[in-house]
């Protein structure tokens, strides 16, 4: 396997998508080693002038006035992982992992963290061979860095701790050799600078924009599908109307909705019927949906600065011989990306679970009540639209901006916290139910094309329909509905586009 070089400030949305997806062989540009050794050599003439530099020769947080003796200046990083791992919960899943790894290794590239190179190797290596450390996926705040997962995942390259290979959980000694490793003795600066950083926030977040994305597209095809469906315009979709407006997702969104629709048959049959307006789960899709895709893009624009940045504290800048202590490890910018993504998905359900509840109400579609022969004998979707709503109330309830919360830390050393890890977090747990949301309707969408067959409907909306009945037949009788539901989510997680 080649490797792929990076380089300071070069990562993009492709290379963190592959990250994210699996191993991945990666290794530091040569250009790059130059400033991580300055770095390094910067920190130990540091230590050599016997003055207090916080985070090297001194305690951390609230201890940051306790001096510690040149002798115990290795014992200081190893303590410091091992009294900083306290996280609890669930481990966090391989792509986050992943993407921390990528992510972990890219910040002292920039050559101001005082990290050798050999340290920096050695997280590419478990990125490589796929040892993913065990990262429990609570106990951050998002400020001072990502403190107890980043010494989870520090731990490992030390010997302590558990990692996943090949889906097996091993103690961290047991897994470094499938990786090529020996447990490293971290110099110092070296600790810290592995612990202090946004890197979990903002792997969190990096995969819940990408799982975001395919989510968004699938939502748009299905909404389009929908339209047909319920027998909607596409009048609302016409150019004129958005070039008028000139909001940017807006004016994209719309033209994607015309491409699913071009060349409906189904449209073709009543494009001179007596309906003026459409109910704005329909008309208004491009608004609400554009309104989602510029969150989206402006999201993804500070997550793509912060993966490309340093985040750790000291930073120490070899030209000056200096550490300058600042506050980089505060998440805000990733805690205000991740609740505006966090309002995209909500939104994206709530339009979608109200065109499911539309196709429902034979008043609005003209569709048989819930989609099914024989009411009454048979309830149909009646129960898979109550779900969807279900989900679509919880995403409320999780949209609640987390940035806005904080608690002091650390004997109030650390006052404000941006609780950015949360905020990303709770990302996956709403993509969850958005993309369950998005599922029914697909289902719904396309038992109601079913009702108006022989004709049909464009041919990309009908290669999406077959897409789907590849998997789930159409709905003849009541039947366990849940399977139905799990195949669906789980094609609007890979997502539908043209």
């Amino acid at each position: 396997m080649d490797s792929t070089f990076i380089t300071p400030g070069g990562l993009d949305q492709p290379l963190l998508a592959r990250t994210a997806a699996g191993s991945l062989k990666l290794a530091i540009a040569e250009s790059a080693k130059a400033g991580i050794q300055a770095s390094v050599d910067c920190v130990r003439a540091l230590v050599a002038r016997h003055e207090p530099v916080y985070g090297i020769n001194t305690g951390f947080g609230k201890l940051a006035q306790t001096r510690i003796a040149d002798d115990q200046l290795v014992q200081l990083q190893k303590n410091l992982v091992l009294s900083h791992s306290a996280g609890i919960g669930a481990p966090m899943s391989a792509p986050v992992v992943r993407l921390m790894l990528l992510l972990k290794a890219a910040s002292p590239a920039h050559g101001v963290s005082g990290v050798r190179l050999e340290v920096i190797e050695a997280l590419l290596a478990l990125l490589a061979h796929d040892v993913l450390p065990v990262v429990p996926e609570k106990g951050s705040v998002g400020a001072s860095g990502d403190l107890a997962p980043l010494s989870h995942l520090a731990g490992v390259l030390i010997g302590v701790g558990e990692a996943f290979v090949n889906g097996r959980r091993v103690s961290a000694l047991d897994a470094l050799p499938h990786a090529g490793l020996k447990p490293l003795t971290l110099g110092p600066k070296e600790g810290l600078a592995l612990l202090n950083g946004t890197q979990a926030s903002t792997a969190l977040a990096i995969h819940a924009a990408l799982r975001l994305q395919r989510v968004f597209d699938a939502a748009l095809a299905v909404g389009a599908m929908t339209v047909d469906a319920a027998k909607g315009s596409d009048t609302p979709f016409d150019d004129r109307i958005h070039a008028v407006r000139g909001q940017k997702g807006q004016r994209a969104v719309a033209a994607r909705y015309r491409d699913w629709l071009a060349g409906s048959a189904l449209r073709a049959s009543h494009i001179d019927c007596e309906k003026v307006q459409d109910p704005y789960c329909l008309r208004c899709q491009p608004q609400v949906m554009g309104a989602c895709l510029d969150q989206m893009a402006h999201a993804w624009s500070i997550l793509l600065t912060e993966a490309n940045g340093v985040s750790d504290n000291p930073l120490v800048f070899a030209d000056a011989m200096e550490a300058l202590s600042g506050g980089n490890f505060h998440a805000e910018p990733v805690a205000f990306a991740a609740d505006n993504l966090a309002l995209a998905i909500a939104e994206i359900g709530a339009l979608s679970e109200r065109r499911t509840a539309m196709l429902m109400d034979p008043v609005l579609s003209n569709l048989p009540a819930f989609l099914v022969e024989n009411g009454g004998l048979n309830s149909g979707f009646m129960i898979a639209q109550v779900t969807s709503a279900a989900l679509a109330s919880e995403n409320k309830s999780l949209a609640h901006p987390a940035s806005v919360d904080s608690l002091p830390t650390s004997a109030n050393q650390e006052d404000h916290v941006s609780m950015a890890t949360y905020a990303a977090r709770r990302l996956h747990q709403m993509l969850d139910n958005t993309a369950g949301i998005v599922g029914i309707e697909w289902l719904a969408a396309a038992q109601a094309l079913d009702f108006h067959r022989p004709l049909r409907s464009s041919p990309a909306i009908e290669a999406l329909h077959a897409r789907l009945r590849a998997q789930v037949p159409r709905l003849v009788e009541d039947r366990l509905m849940a399977p139905d539901i799990a195949a669906a989510t789980a094609l609007v997680e890979e997502g539908a586009t043209l």
